[in-house]
């Protein structure tokens, strides 16, 4: 009998292994993938194919395929209005007409003119202002965070929310399930009890969504002004608390394309909850607030196109002069290594500006791995001294910029949802360029030959973590 099932064992465990090696041949792109995943999934007996169908097949994109269908639209409302003429480019801007030609392209956000954008410098800036908005709405807040932390910064978050709800205001906060577990008690905790509406992203559980996380950041008050970036909401953005603190941008945002922060948001909240927001009242008529072009970006698992991916090769390939690109995490695929191999090889300027120590010291390690290729090329690499930077923008021909929540790495590009704004506004890429500017003037300078001078031990562990690159 023994034998019996121990025979019927080794059958079951066979057909799973092939059935889901199968799987991944047939249904994964990039045949790196593929191999990887077959190889696990034969050579690794049960482990290998709980963890391929529990972190390498993507049903959230089949599930917002079926909502499109049903739905026959998209969660926001109201659609964007394609029967306005669209915006034109100024003519000092008209050299990224094929920029703007792809972005058209892949992203449904219209480009809207009128817009302005308020750089915020860490929490001390940018927490005054979130909380403010907070306690002036009247109608709605919709806020989305990947991190929420309970510590003193997060608790005057939750007091904010909950004030605004006793007096009537709606309130909905997306928590993103993994990020929510960086600190306890997490945000869920703190606000039970109170008015307001709050769903976990992807909760973690067995069969769930391990790896694809909401990563986005956003604030809507009222329809009528937003806040995006890179920055979480907890004490450790405030750079005069106690270390470790990590410094960040982000950024206010009004004019029409709030009106895509909204409709972002409400996707979220259709994915969280199941409900389908579609009263107008969320989106009021929005007036030129400045002189910015902007379209909004949202990207993530649930998309045909790698939307982000695909604009910046389009960004890096349309550069004339210069690329200057801030980042926390840098961790490029054959292609952006190769837009930005061939974009200084044809002379342009390209600035790269890391973290000299990373909060993630596998990312660090993975990074380091490719950053010869780039200095071999002539990019120019810099490391920005401590506190930790989680910065990140890219700025094109001082004329384009993209800010938001993407960083440059698999993660970001492949796995995560995401929420990045396109610019185009000479003022506002200027004044970014500036910023980096600063950072260049109090960071070191990396060289092809301190890389080079690396131990072999240490090129073997960044050669490791460079295996795993695509999850970290």
């Amino acid at each position: 009998m023994n034998q019996f099932f121990c025979g019927l064992l080794f059958v079951s465990l066979t057909l799973l292994a092939l059935m889901s090696a199968g799987h991944a041949l047939v249904n994964k792109r990039d045949p790196r993938s593929a191999l990887g995943w077959i190889l696990a999934c034969i050579t690794v007996p049960l482990l290998g194919p709980l963890l391929y169908w529990g972190m390498g097949v993507n049903r959230i994109y089949r599930r917002a395929r079926r909502w499109q269908r049903e739905a026959g639209e998209t969660a926001g409302w109201p659609p964007p209005d394609l029967a306005r003429p669209p915006a034109q480019l100024p003519a000092e801007l008209r050299f990224l007409k094929e920029l703007r030609r792809l972005s058209d392209r892949v992203v449904s956000a219209r480009l809207h003119p009128g817009n302005a954008l308020i750089p915020l410098e860490n929490g001390e800036a940018a927490y005054p202002a979130m909380l403010a908005a907070i306690d002036g709405a009247l109608s709605s807040i919709h806020l989305c965070t990947y991190i929420f932390d309970g510590d003193d910064t997060g608790k005057r978050f939750v007091a904010a929310l909950a004030r605004a709800a006793d007096r009537g205001v709606e309130v909905r906060v997306i928590v993103d399930s993994l990020g929510a577990k960086y600190s306890r008690p997490t945000a869920r905790e703190l606000l039970k009890g109170s008015a307001v509406e709050f769903r976990s992203f992807l909760p973690l559980r067995p069969g769930g969504y391990l790896n694809l996380r909401n990563h986005r950041k956003i604030l809507v008050v009222d329809g009528r002004f937003g806040f995006t970036g890179g920055m979480n909401i907890g004490g450790r953005h405030l750079v005069s608390g106690r270390p470790p603190v990590v410094k960040d941008l982000h950024f206010q945002v009004s004019g029409p394309v709030v009106a895509d922060l909204q409709r972002t948001f409400l996707d979220d909240w259709r994915f969280a909850k199941g409900e389908r927001l579609t009263q107008e009242r969320f989106f009021p008529e929005l007036l030129p607030a400045g002189g910015a072009l902007v379209r909004a970006v949202s990207d993530g698992p649930d998309k045909e196109f790698r939307k982000l991916h695909w604009i910046i090769l389009g960004a890096i390939s349309c550069a004339r002069k210069r690329v200057t690109i801030v980042t926390p995490y840098f961790i490029p695929d054959r292609p952006l290594i190769a837009a930005l191999v061939t974009a200084a090889l044809r002379g342009v300027a390209i600035t790269l500006v890391l973290p000299e120590l990373n909060n993630l010291p596998f990312v660090q390690w993975a990074s380091r791995s490719y950053l010869w290729e780039l200095l071999q090329q002539g990019v120019r690499i810099f490391a920005q001294p401590a506190p930790f930077v989680h910065t990140k923008f890219m700025v094109v021909d001082r004329s384009w910029s993209l800010i938001g929540s993407a960083n440059l790495d698999p993660r970001s590009l492949r796995l995560n949802f995401e929420l990045d704004l396109e610019v185009y506004d000479l003022e506002f890429a200027g004044s970014l360029e500036e910023r980096c500017a600063g950072a260049v003037a109090a960071s070191r300078e990396l060289t092809l030959a301190e890389l080079d001078q690396r131990s072999l031990p240490v090129k073997i562990r960044d050669g490791a973590a460079k295996l795993f690159s695509p999850y970290l």
